[in-house]
């Protein structure tokens, strides 16, 4: 499972972080989870807006153009950098065939630039189209765009530079979300969590795609 190797991770950082830090962390969780955002994102039977990227390529992507062939299940993630979504990208790869046995296709978005996005796909061989949402365009369309608390935003800094991965200064991640979307654009499944510890777990988008 999933998010059993999840826990692991943040078991390992509890484990040899200071605990200042884990409560930095913490309680950056928990401002997001009291922003509202969860309440204004979008969720089951929305219309999914349409929206055009670039892949990691630099080739042009419309969503719309993904639906008139099939289902397809949108991710998020926030970047290379990012130990969790380095996990999930690697699960959602090796569930990646049963994806497709239902006919569905999995497009992956960050807020990462693109040659950045481009080495993210390139180290994890992935075999599905990661697209690069500068400026967190559709992460804002889909409501589930948030700004790092200033403490956060200054212990990532600590750490590597935010604003070299995504090209701007300002702060803003997506959510962890997941959803999947019908060849009518209707949202059919969501996973919304304001912890980016948790993510959905790959098996149970299969299963959901059985039901379509």
């Amino acid at each position: 499972m999933l998010q059993e190797e999840l826990n692991k991770i943040k078991q390992n950082f509890e484990a040899n972080a200071d605990a200042s830090v884990i409560e930095l962390y913490d309680n950056g969780v928990n401002n997001v989870a009291q922003s509202g955002i969860l309440d204004q994102a979008k969720n089951v039977d929305d219309k999914a807006p349409n929206f055009k990227l670039n892949n990691a390529l630099g080739n042009n992507v419309e969503l719309k153009d993904y639906l008139a062939k099939g289902n397809v299940v949108l991710t998020w993630y926030r970047g290379g950098w990012c130990p969790y979504c380095n996990l999930t990208l690697r699960a959602l790869q090796a569930e990646l065939p049963n994806f497709k046995a239902n006919n569905a296709t999995l497009l992956a978005l960050t807020p990462e630039l693109p040659d950045k996005s481009l080495s993210t796909s390139e180290k994890h061989n992935l075999e599905f189209e990661v697209l690069s949402d500068v400026g967190n365009k559709v992460a804002k369309d889909f409501g589930i765009m948030f700004k790092l608390p200033n403490d956060v935003a200054s212990n990532y800094k600590n750490h590597f530079s935010l604003e070299e991965f995504n090209g701007d200064d300002s702060n803003e991640l997506p959510l962890a979300a997941t959803y999947i979307i019908d060849t009518n654009g209707k949202i059919t499944y969501a996973f919304l969590d304001a912890d980016y510890r948790n993510r959905a777990e790959p098996t149970e988008i299969t299963k959901a795609l059985q039901t379509l």
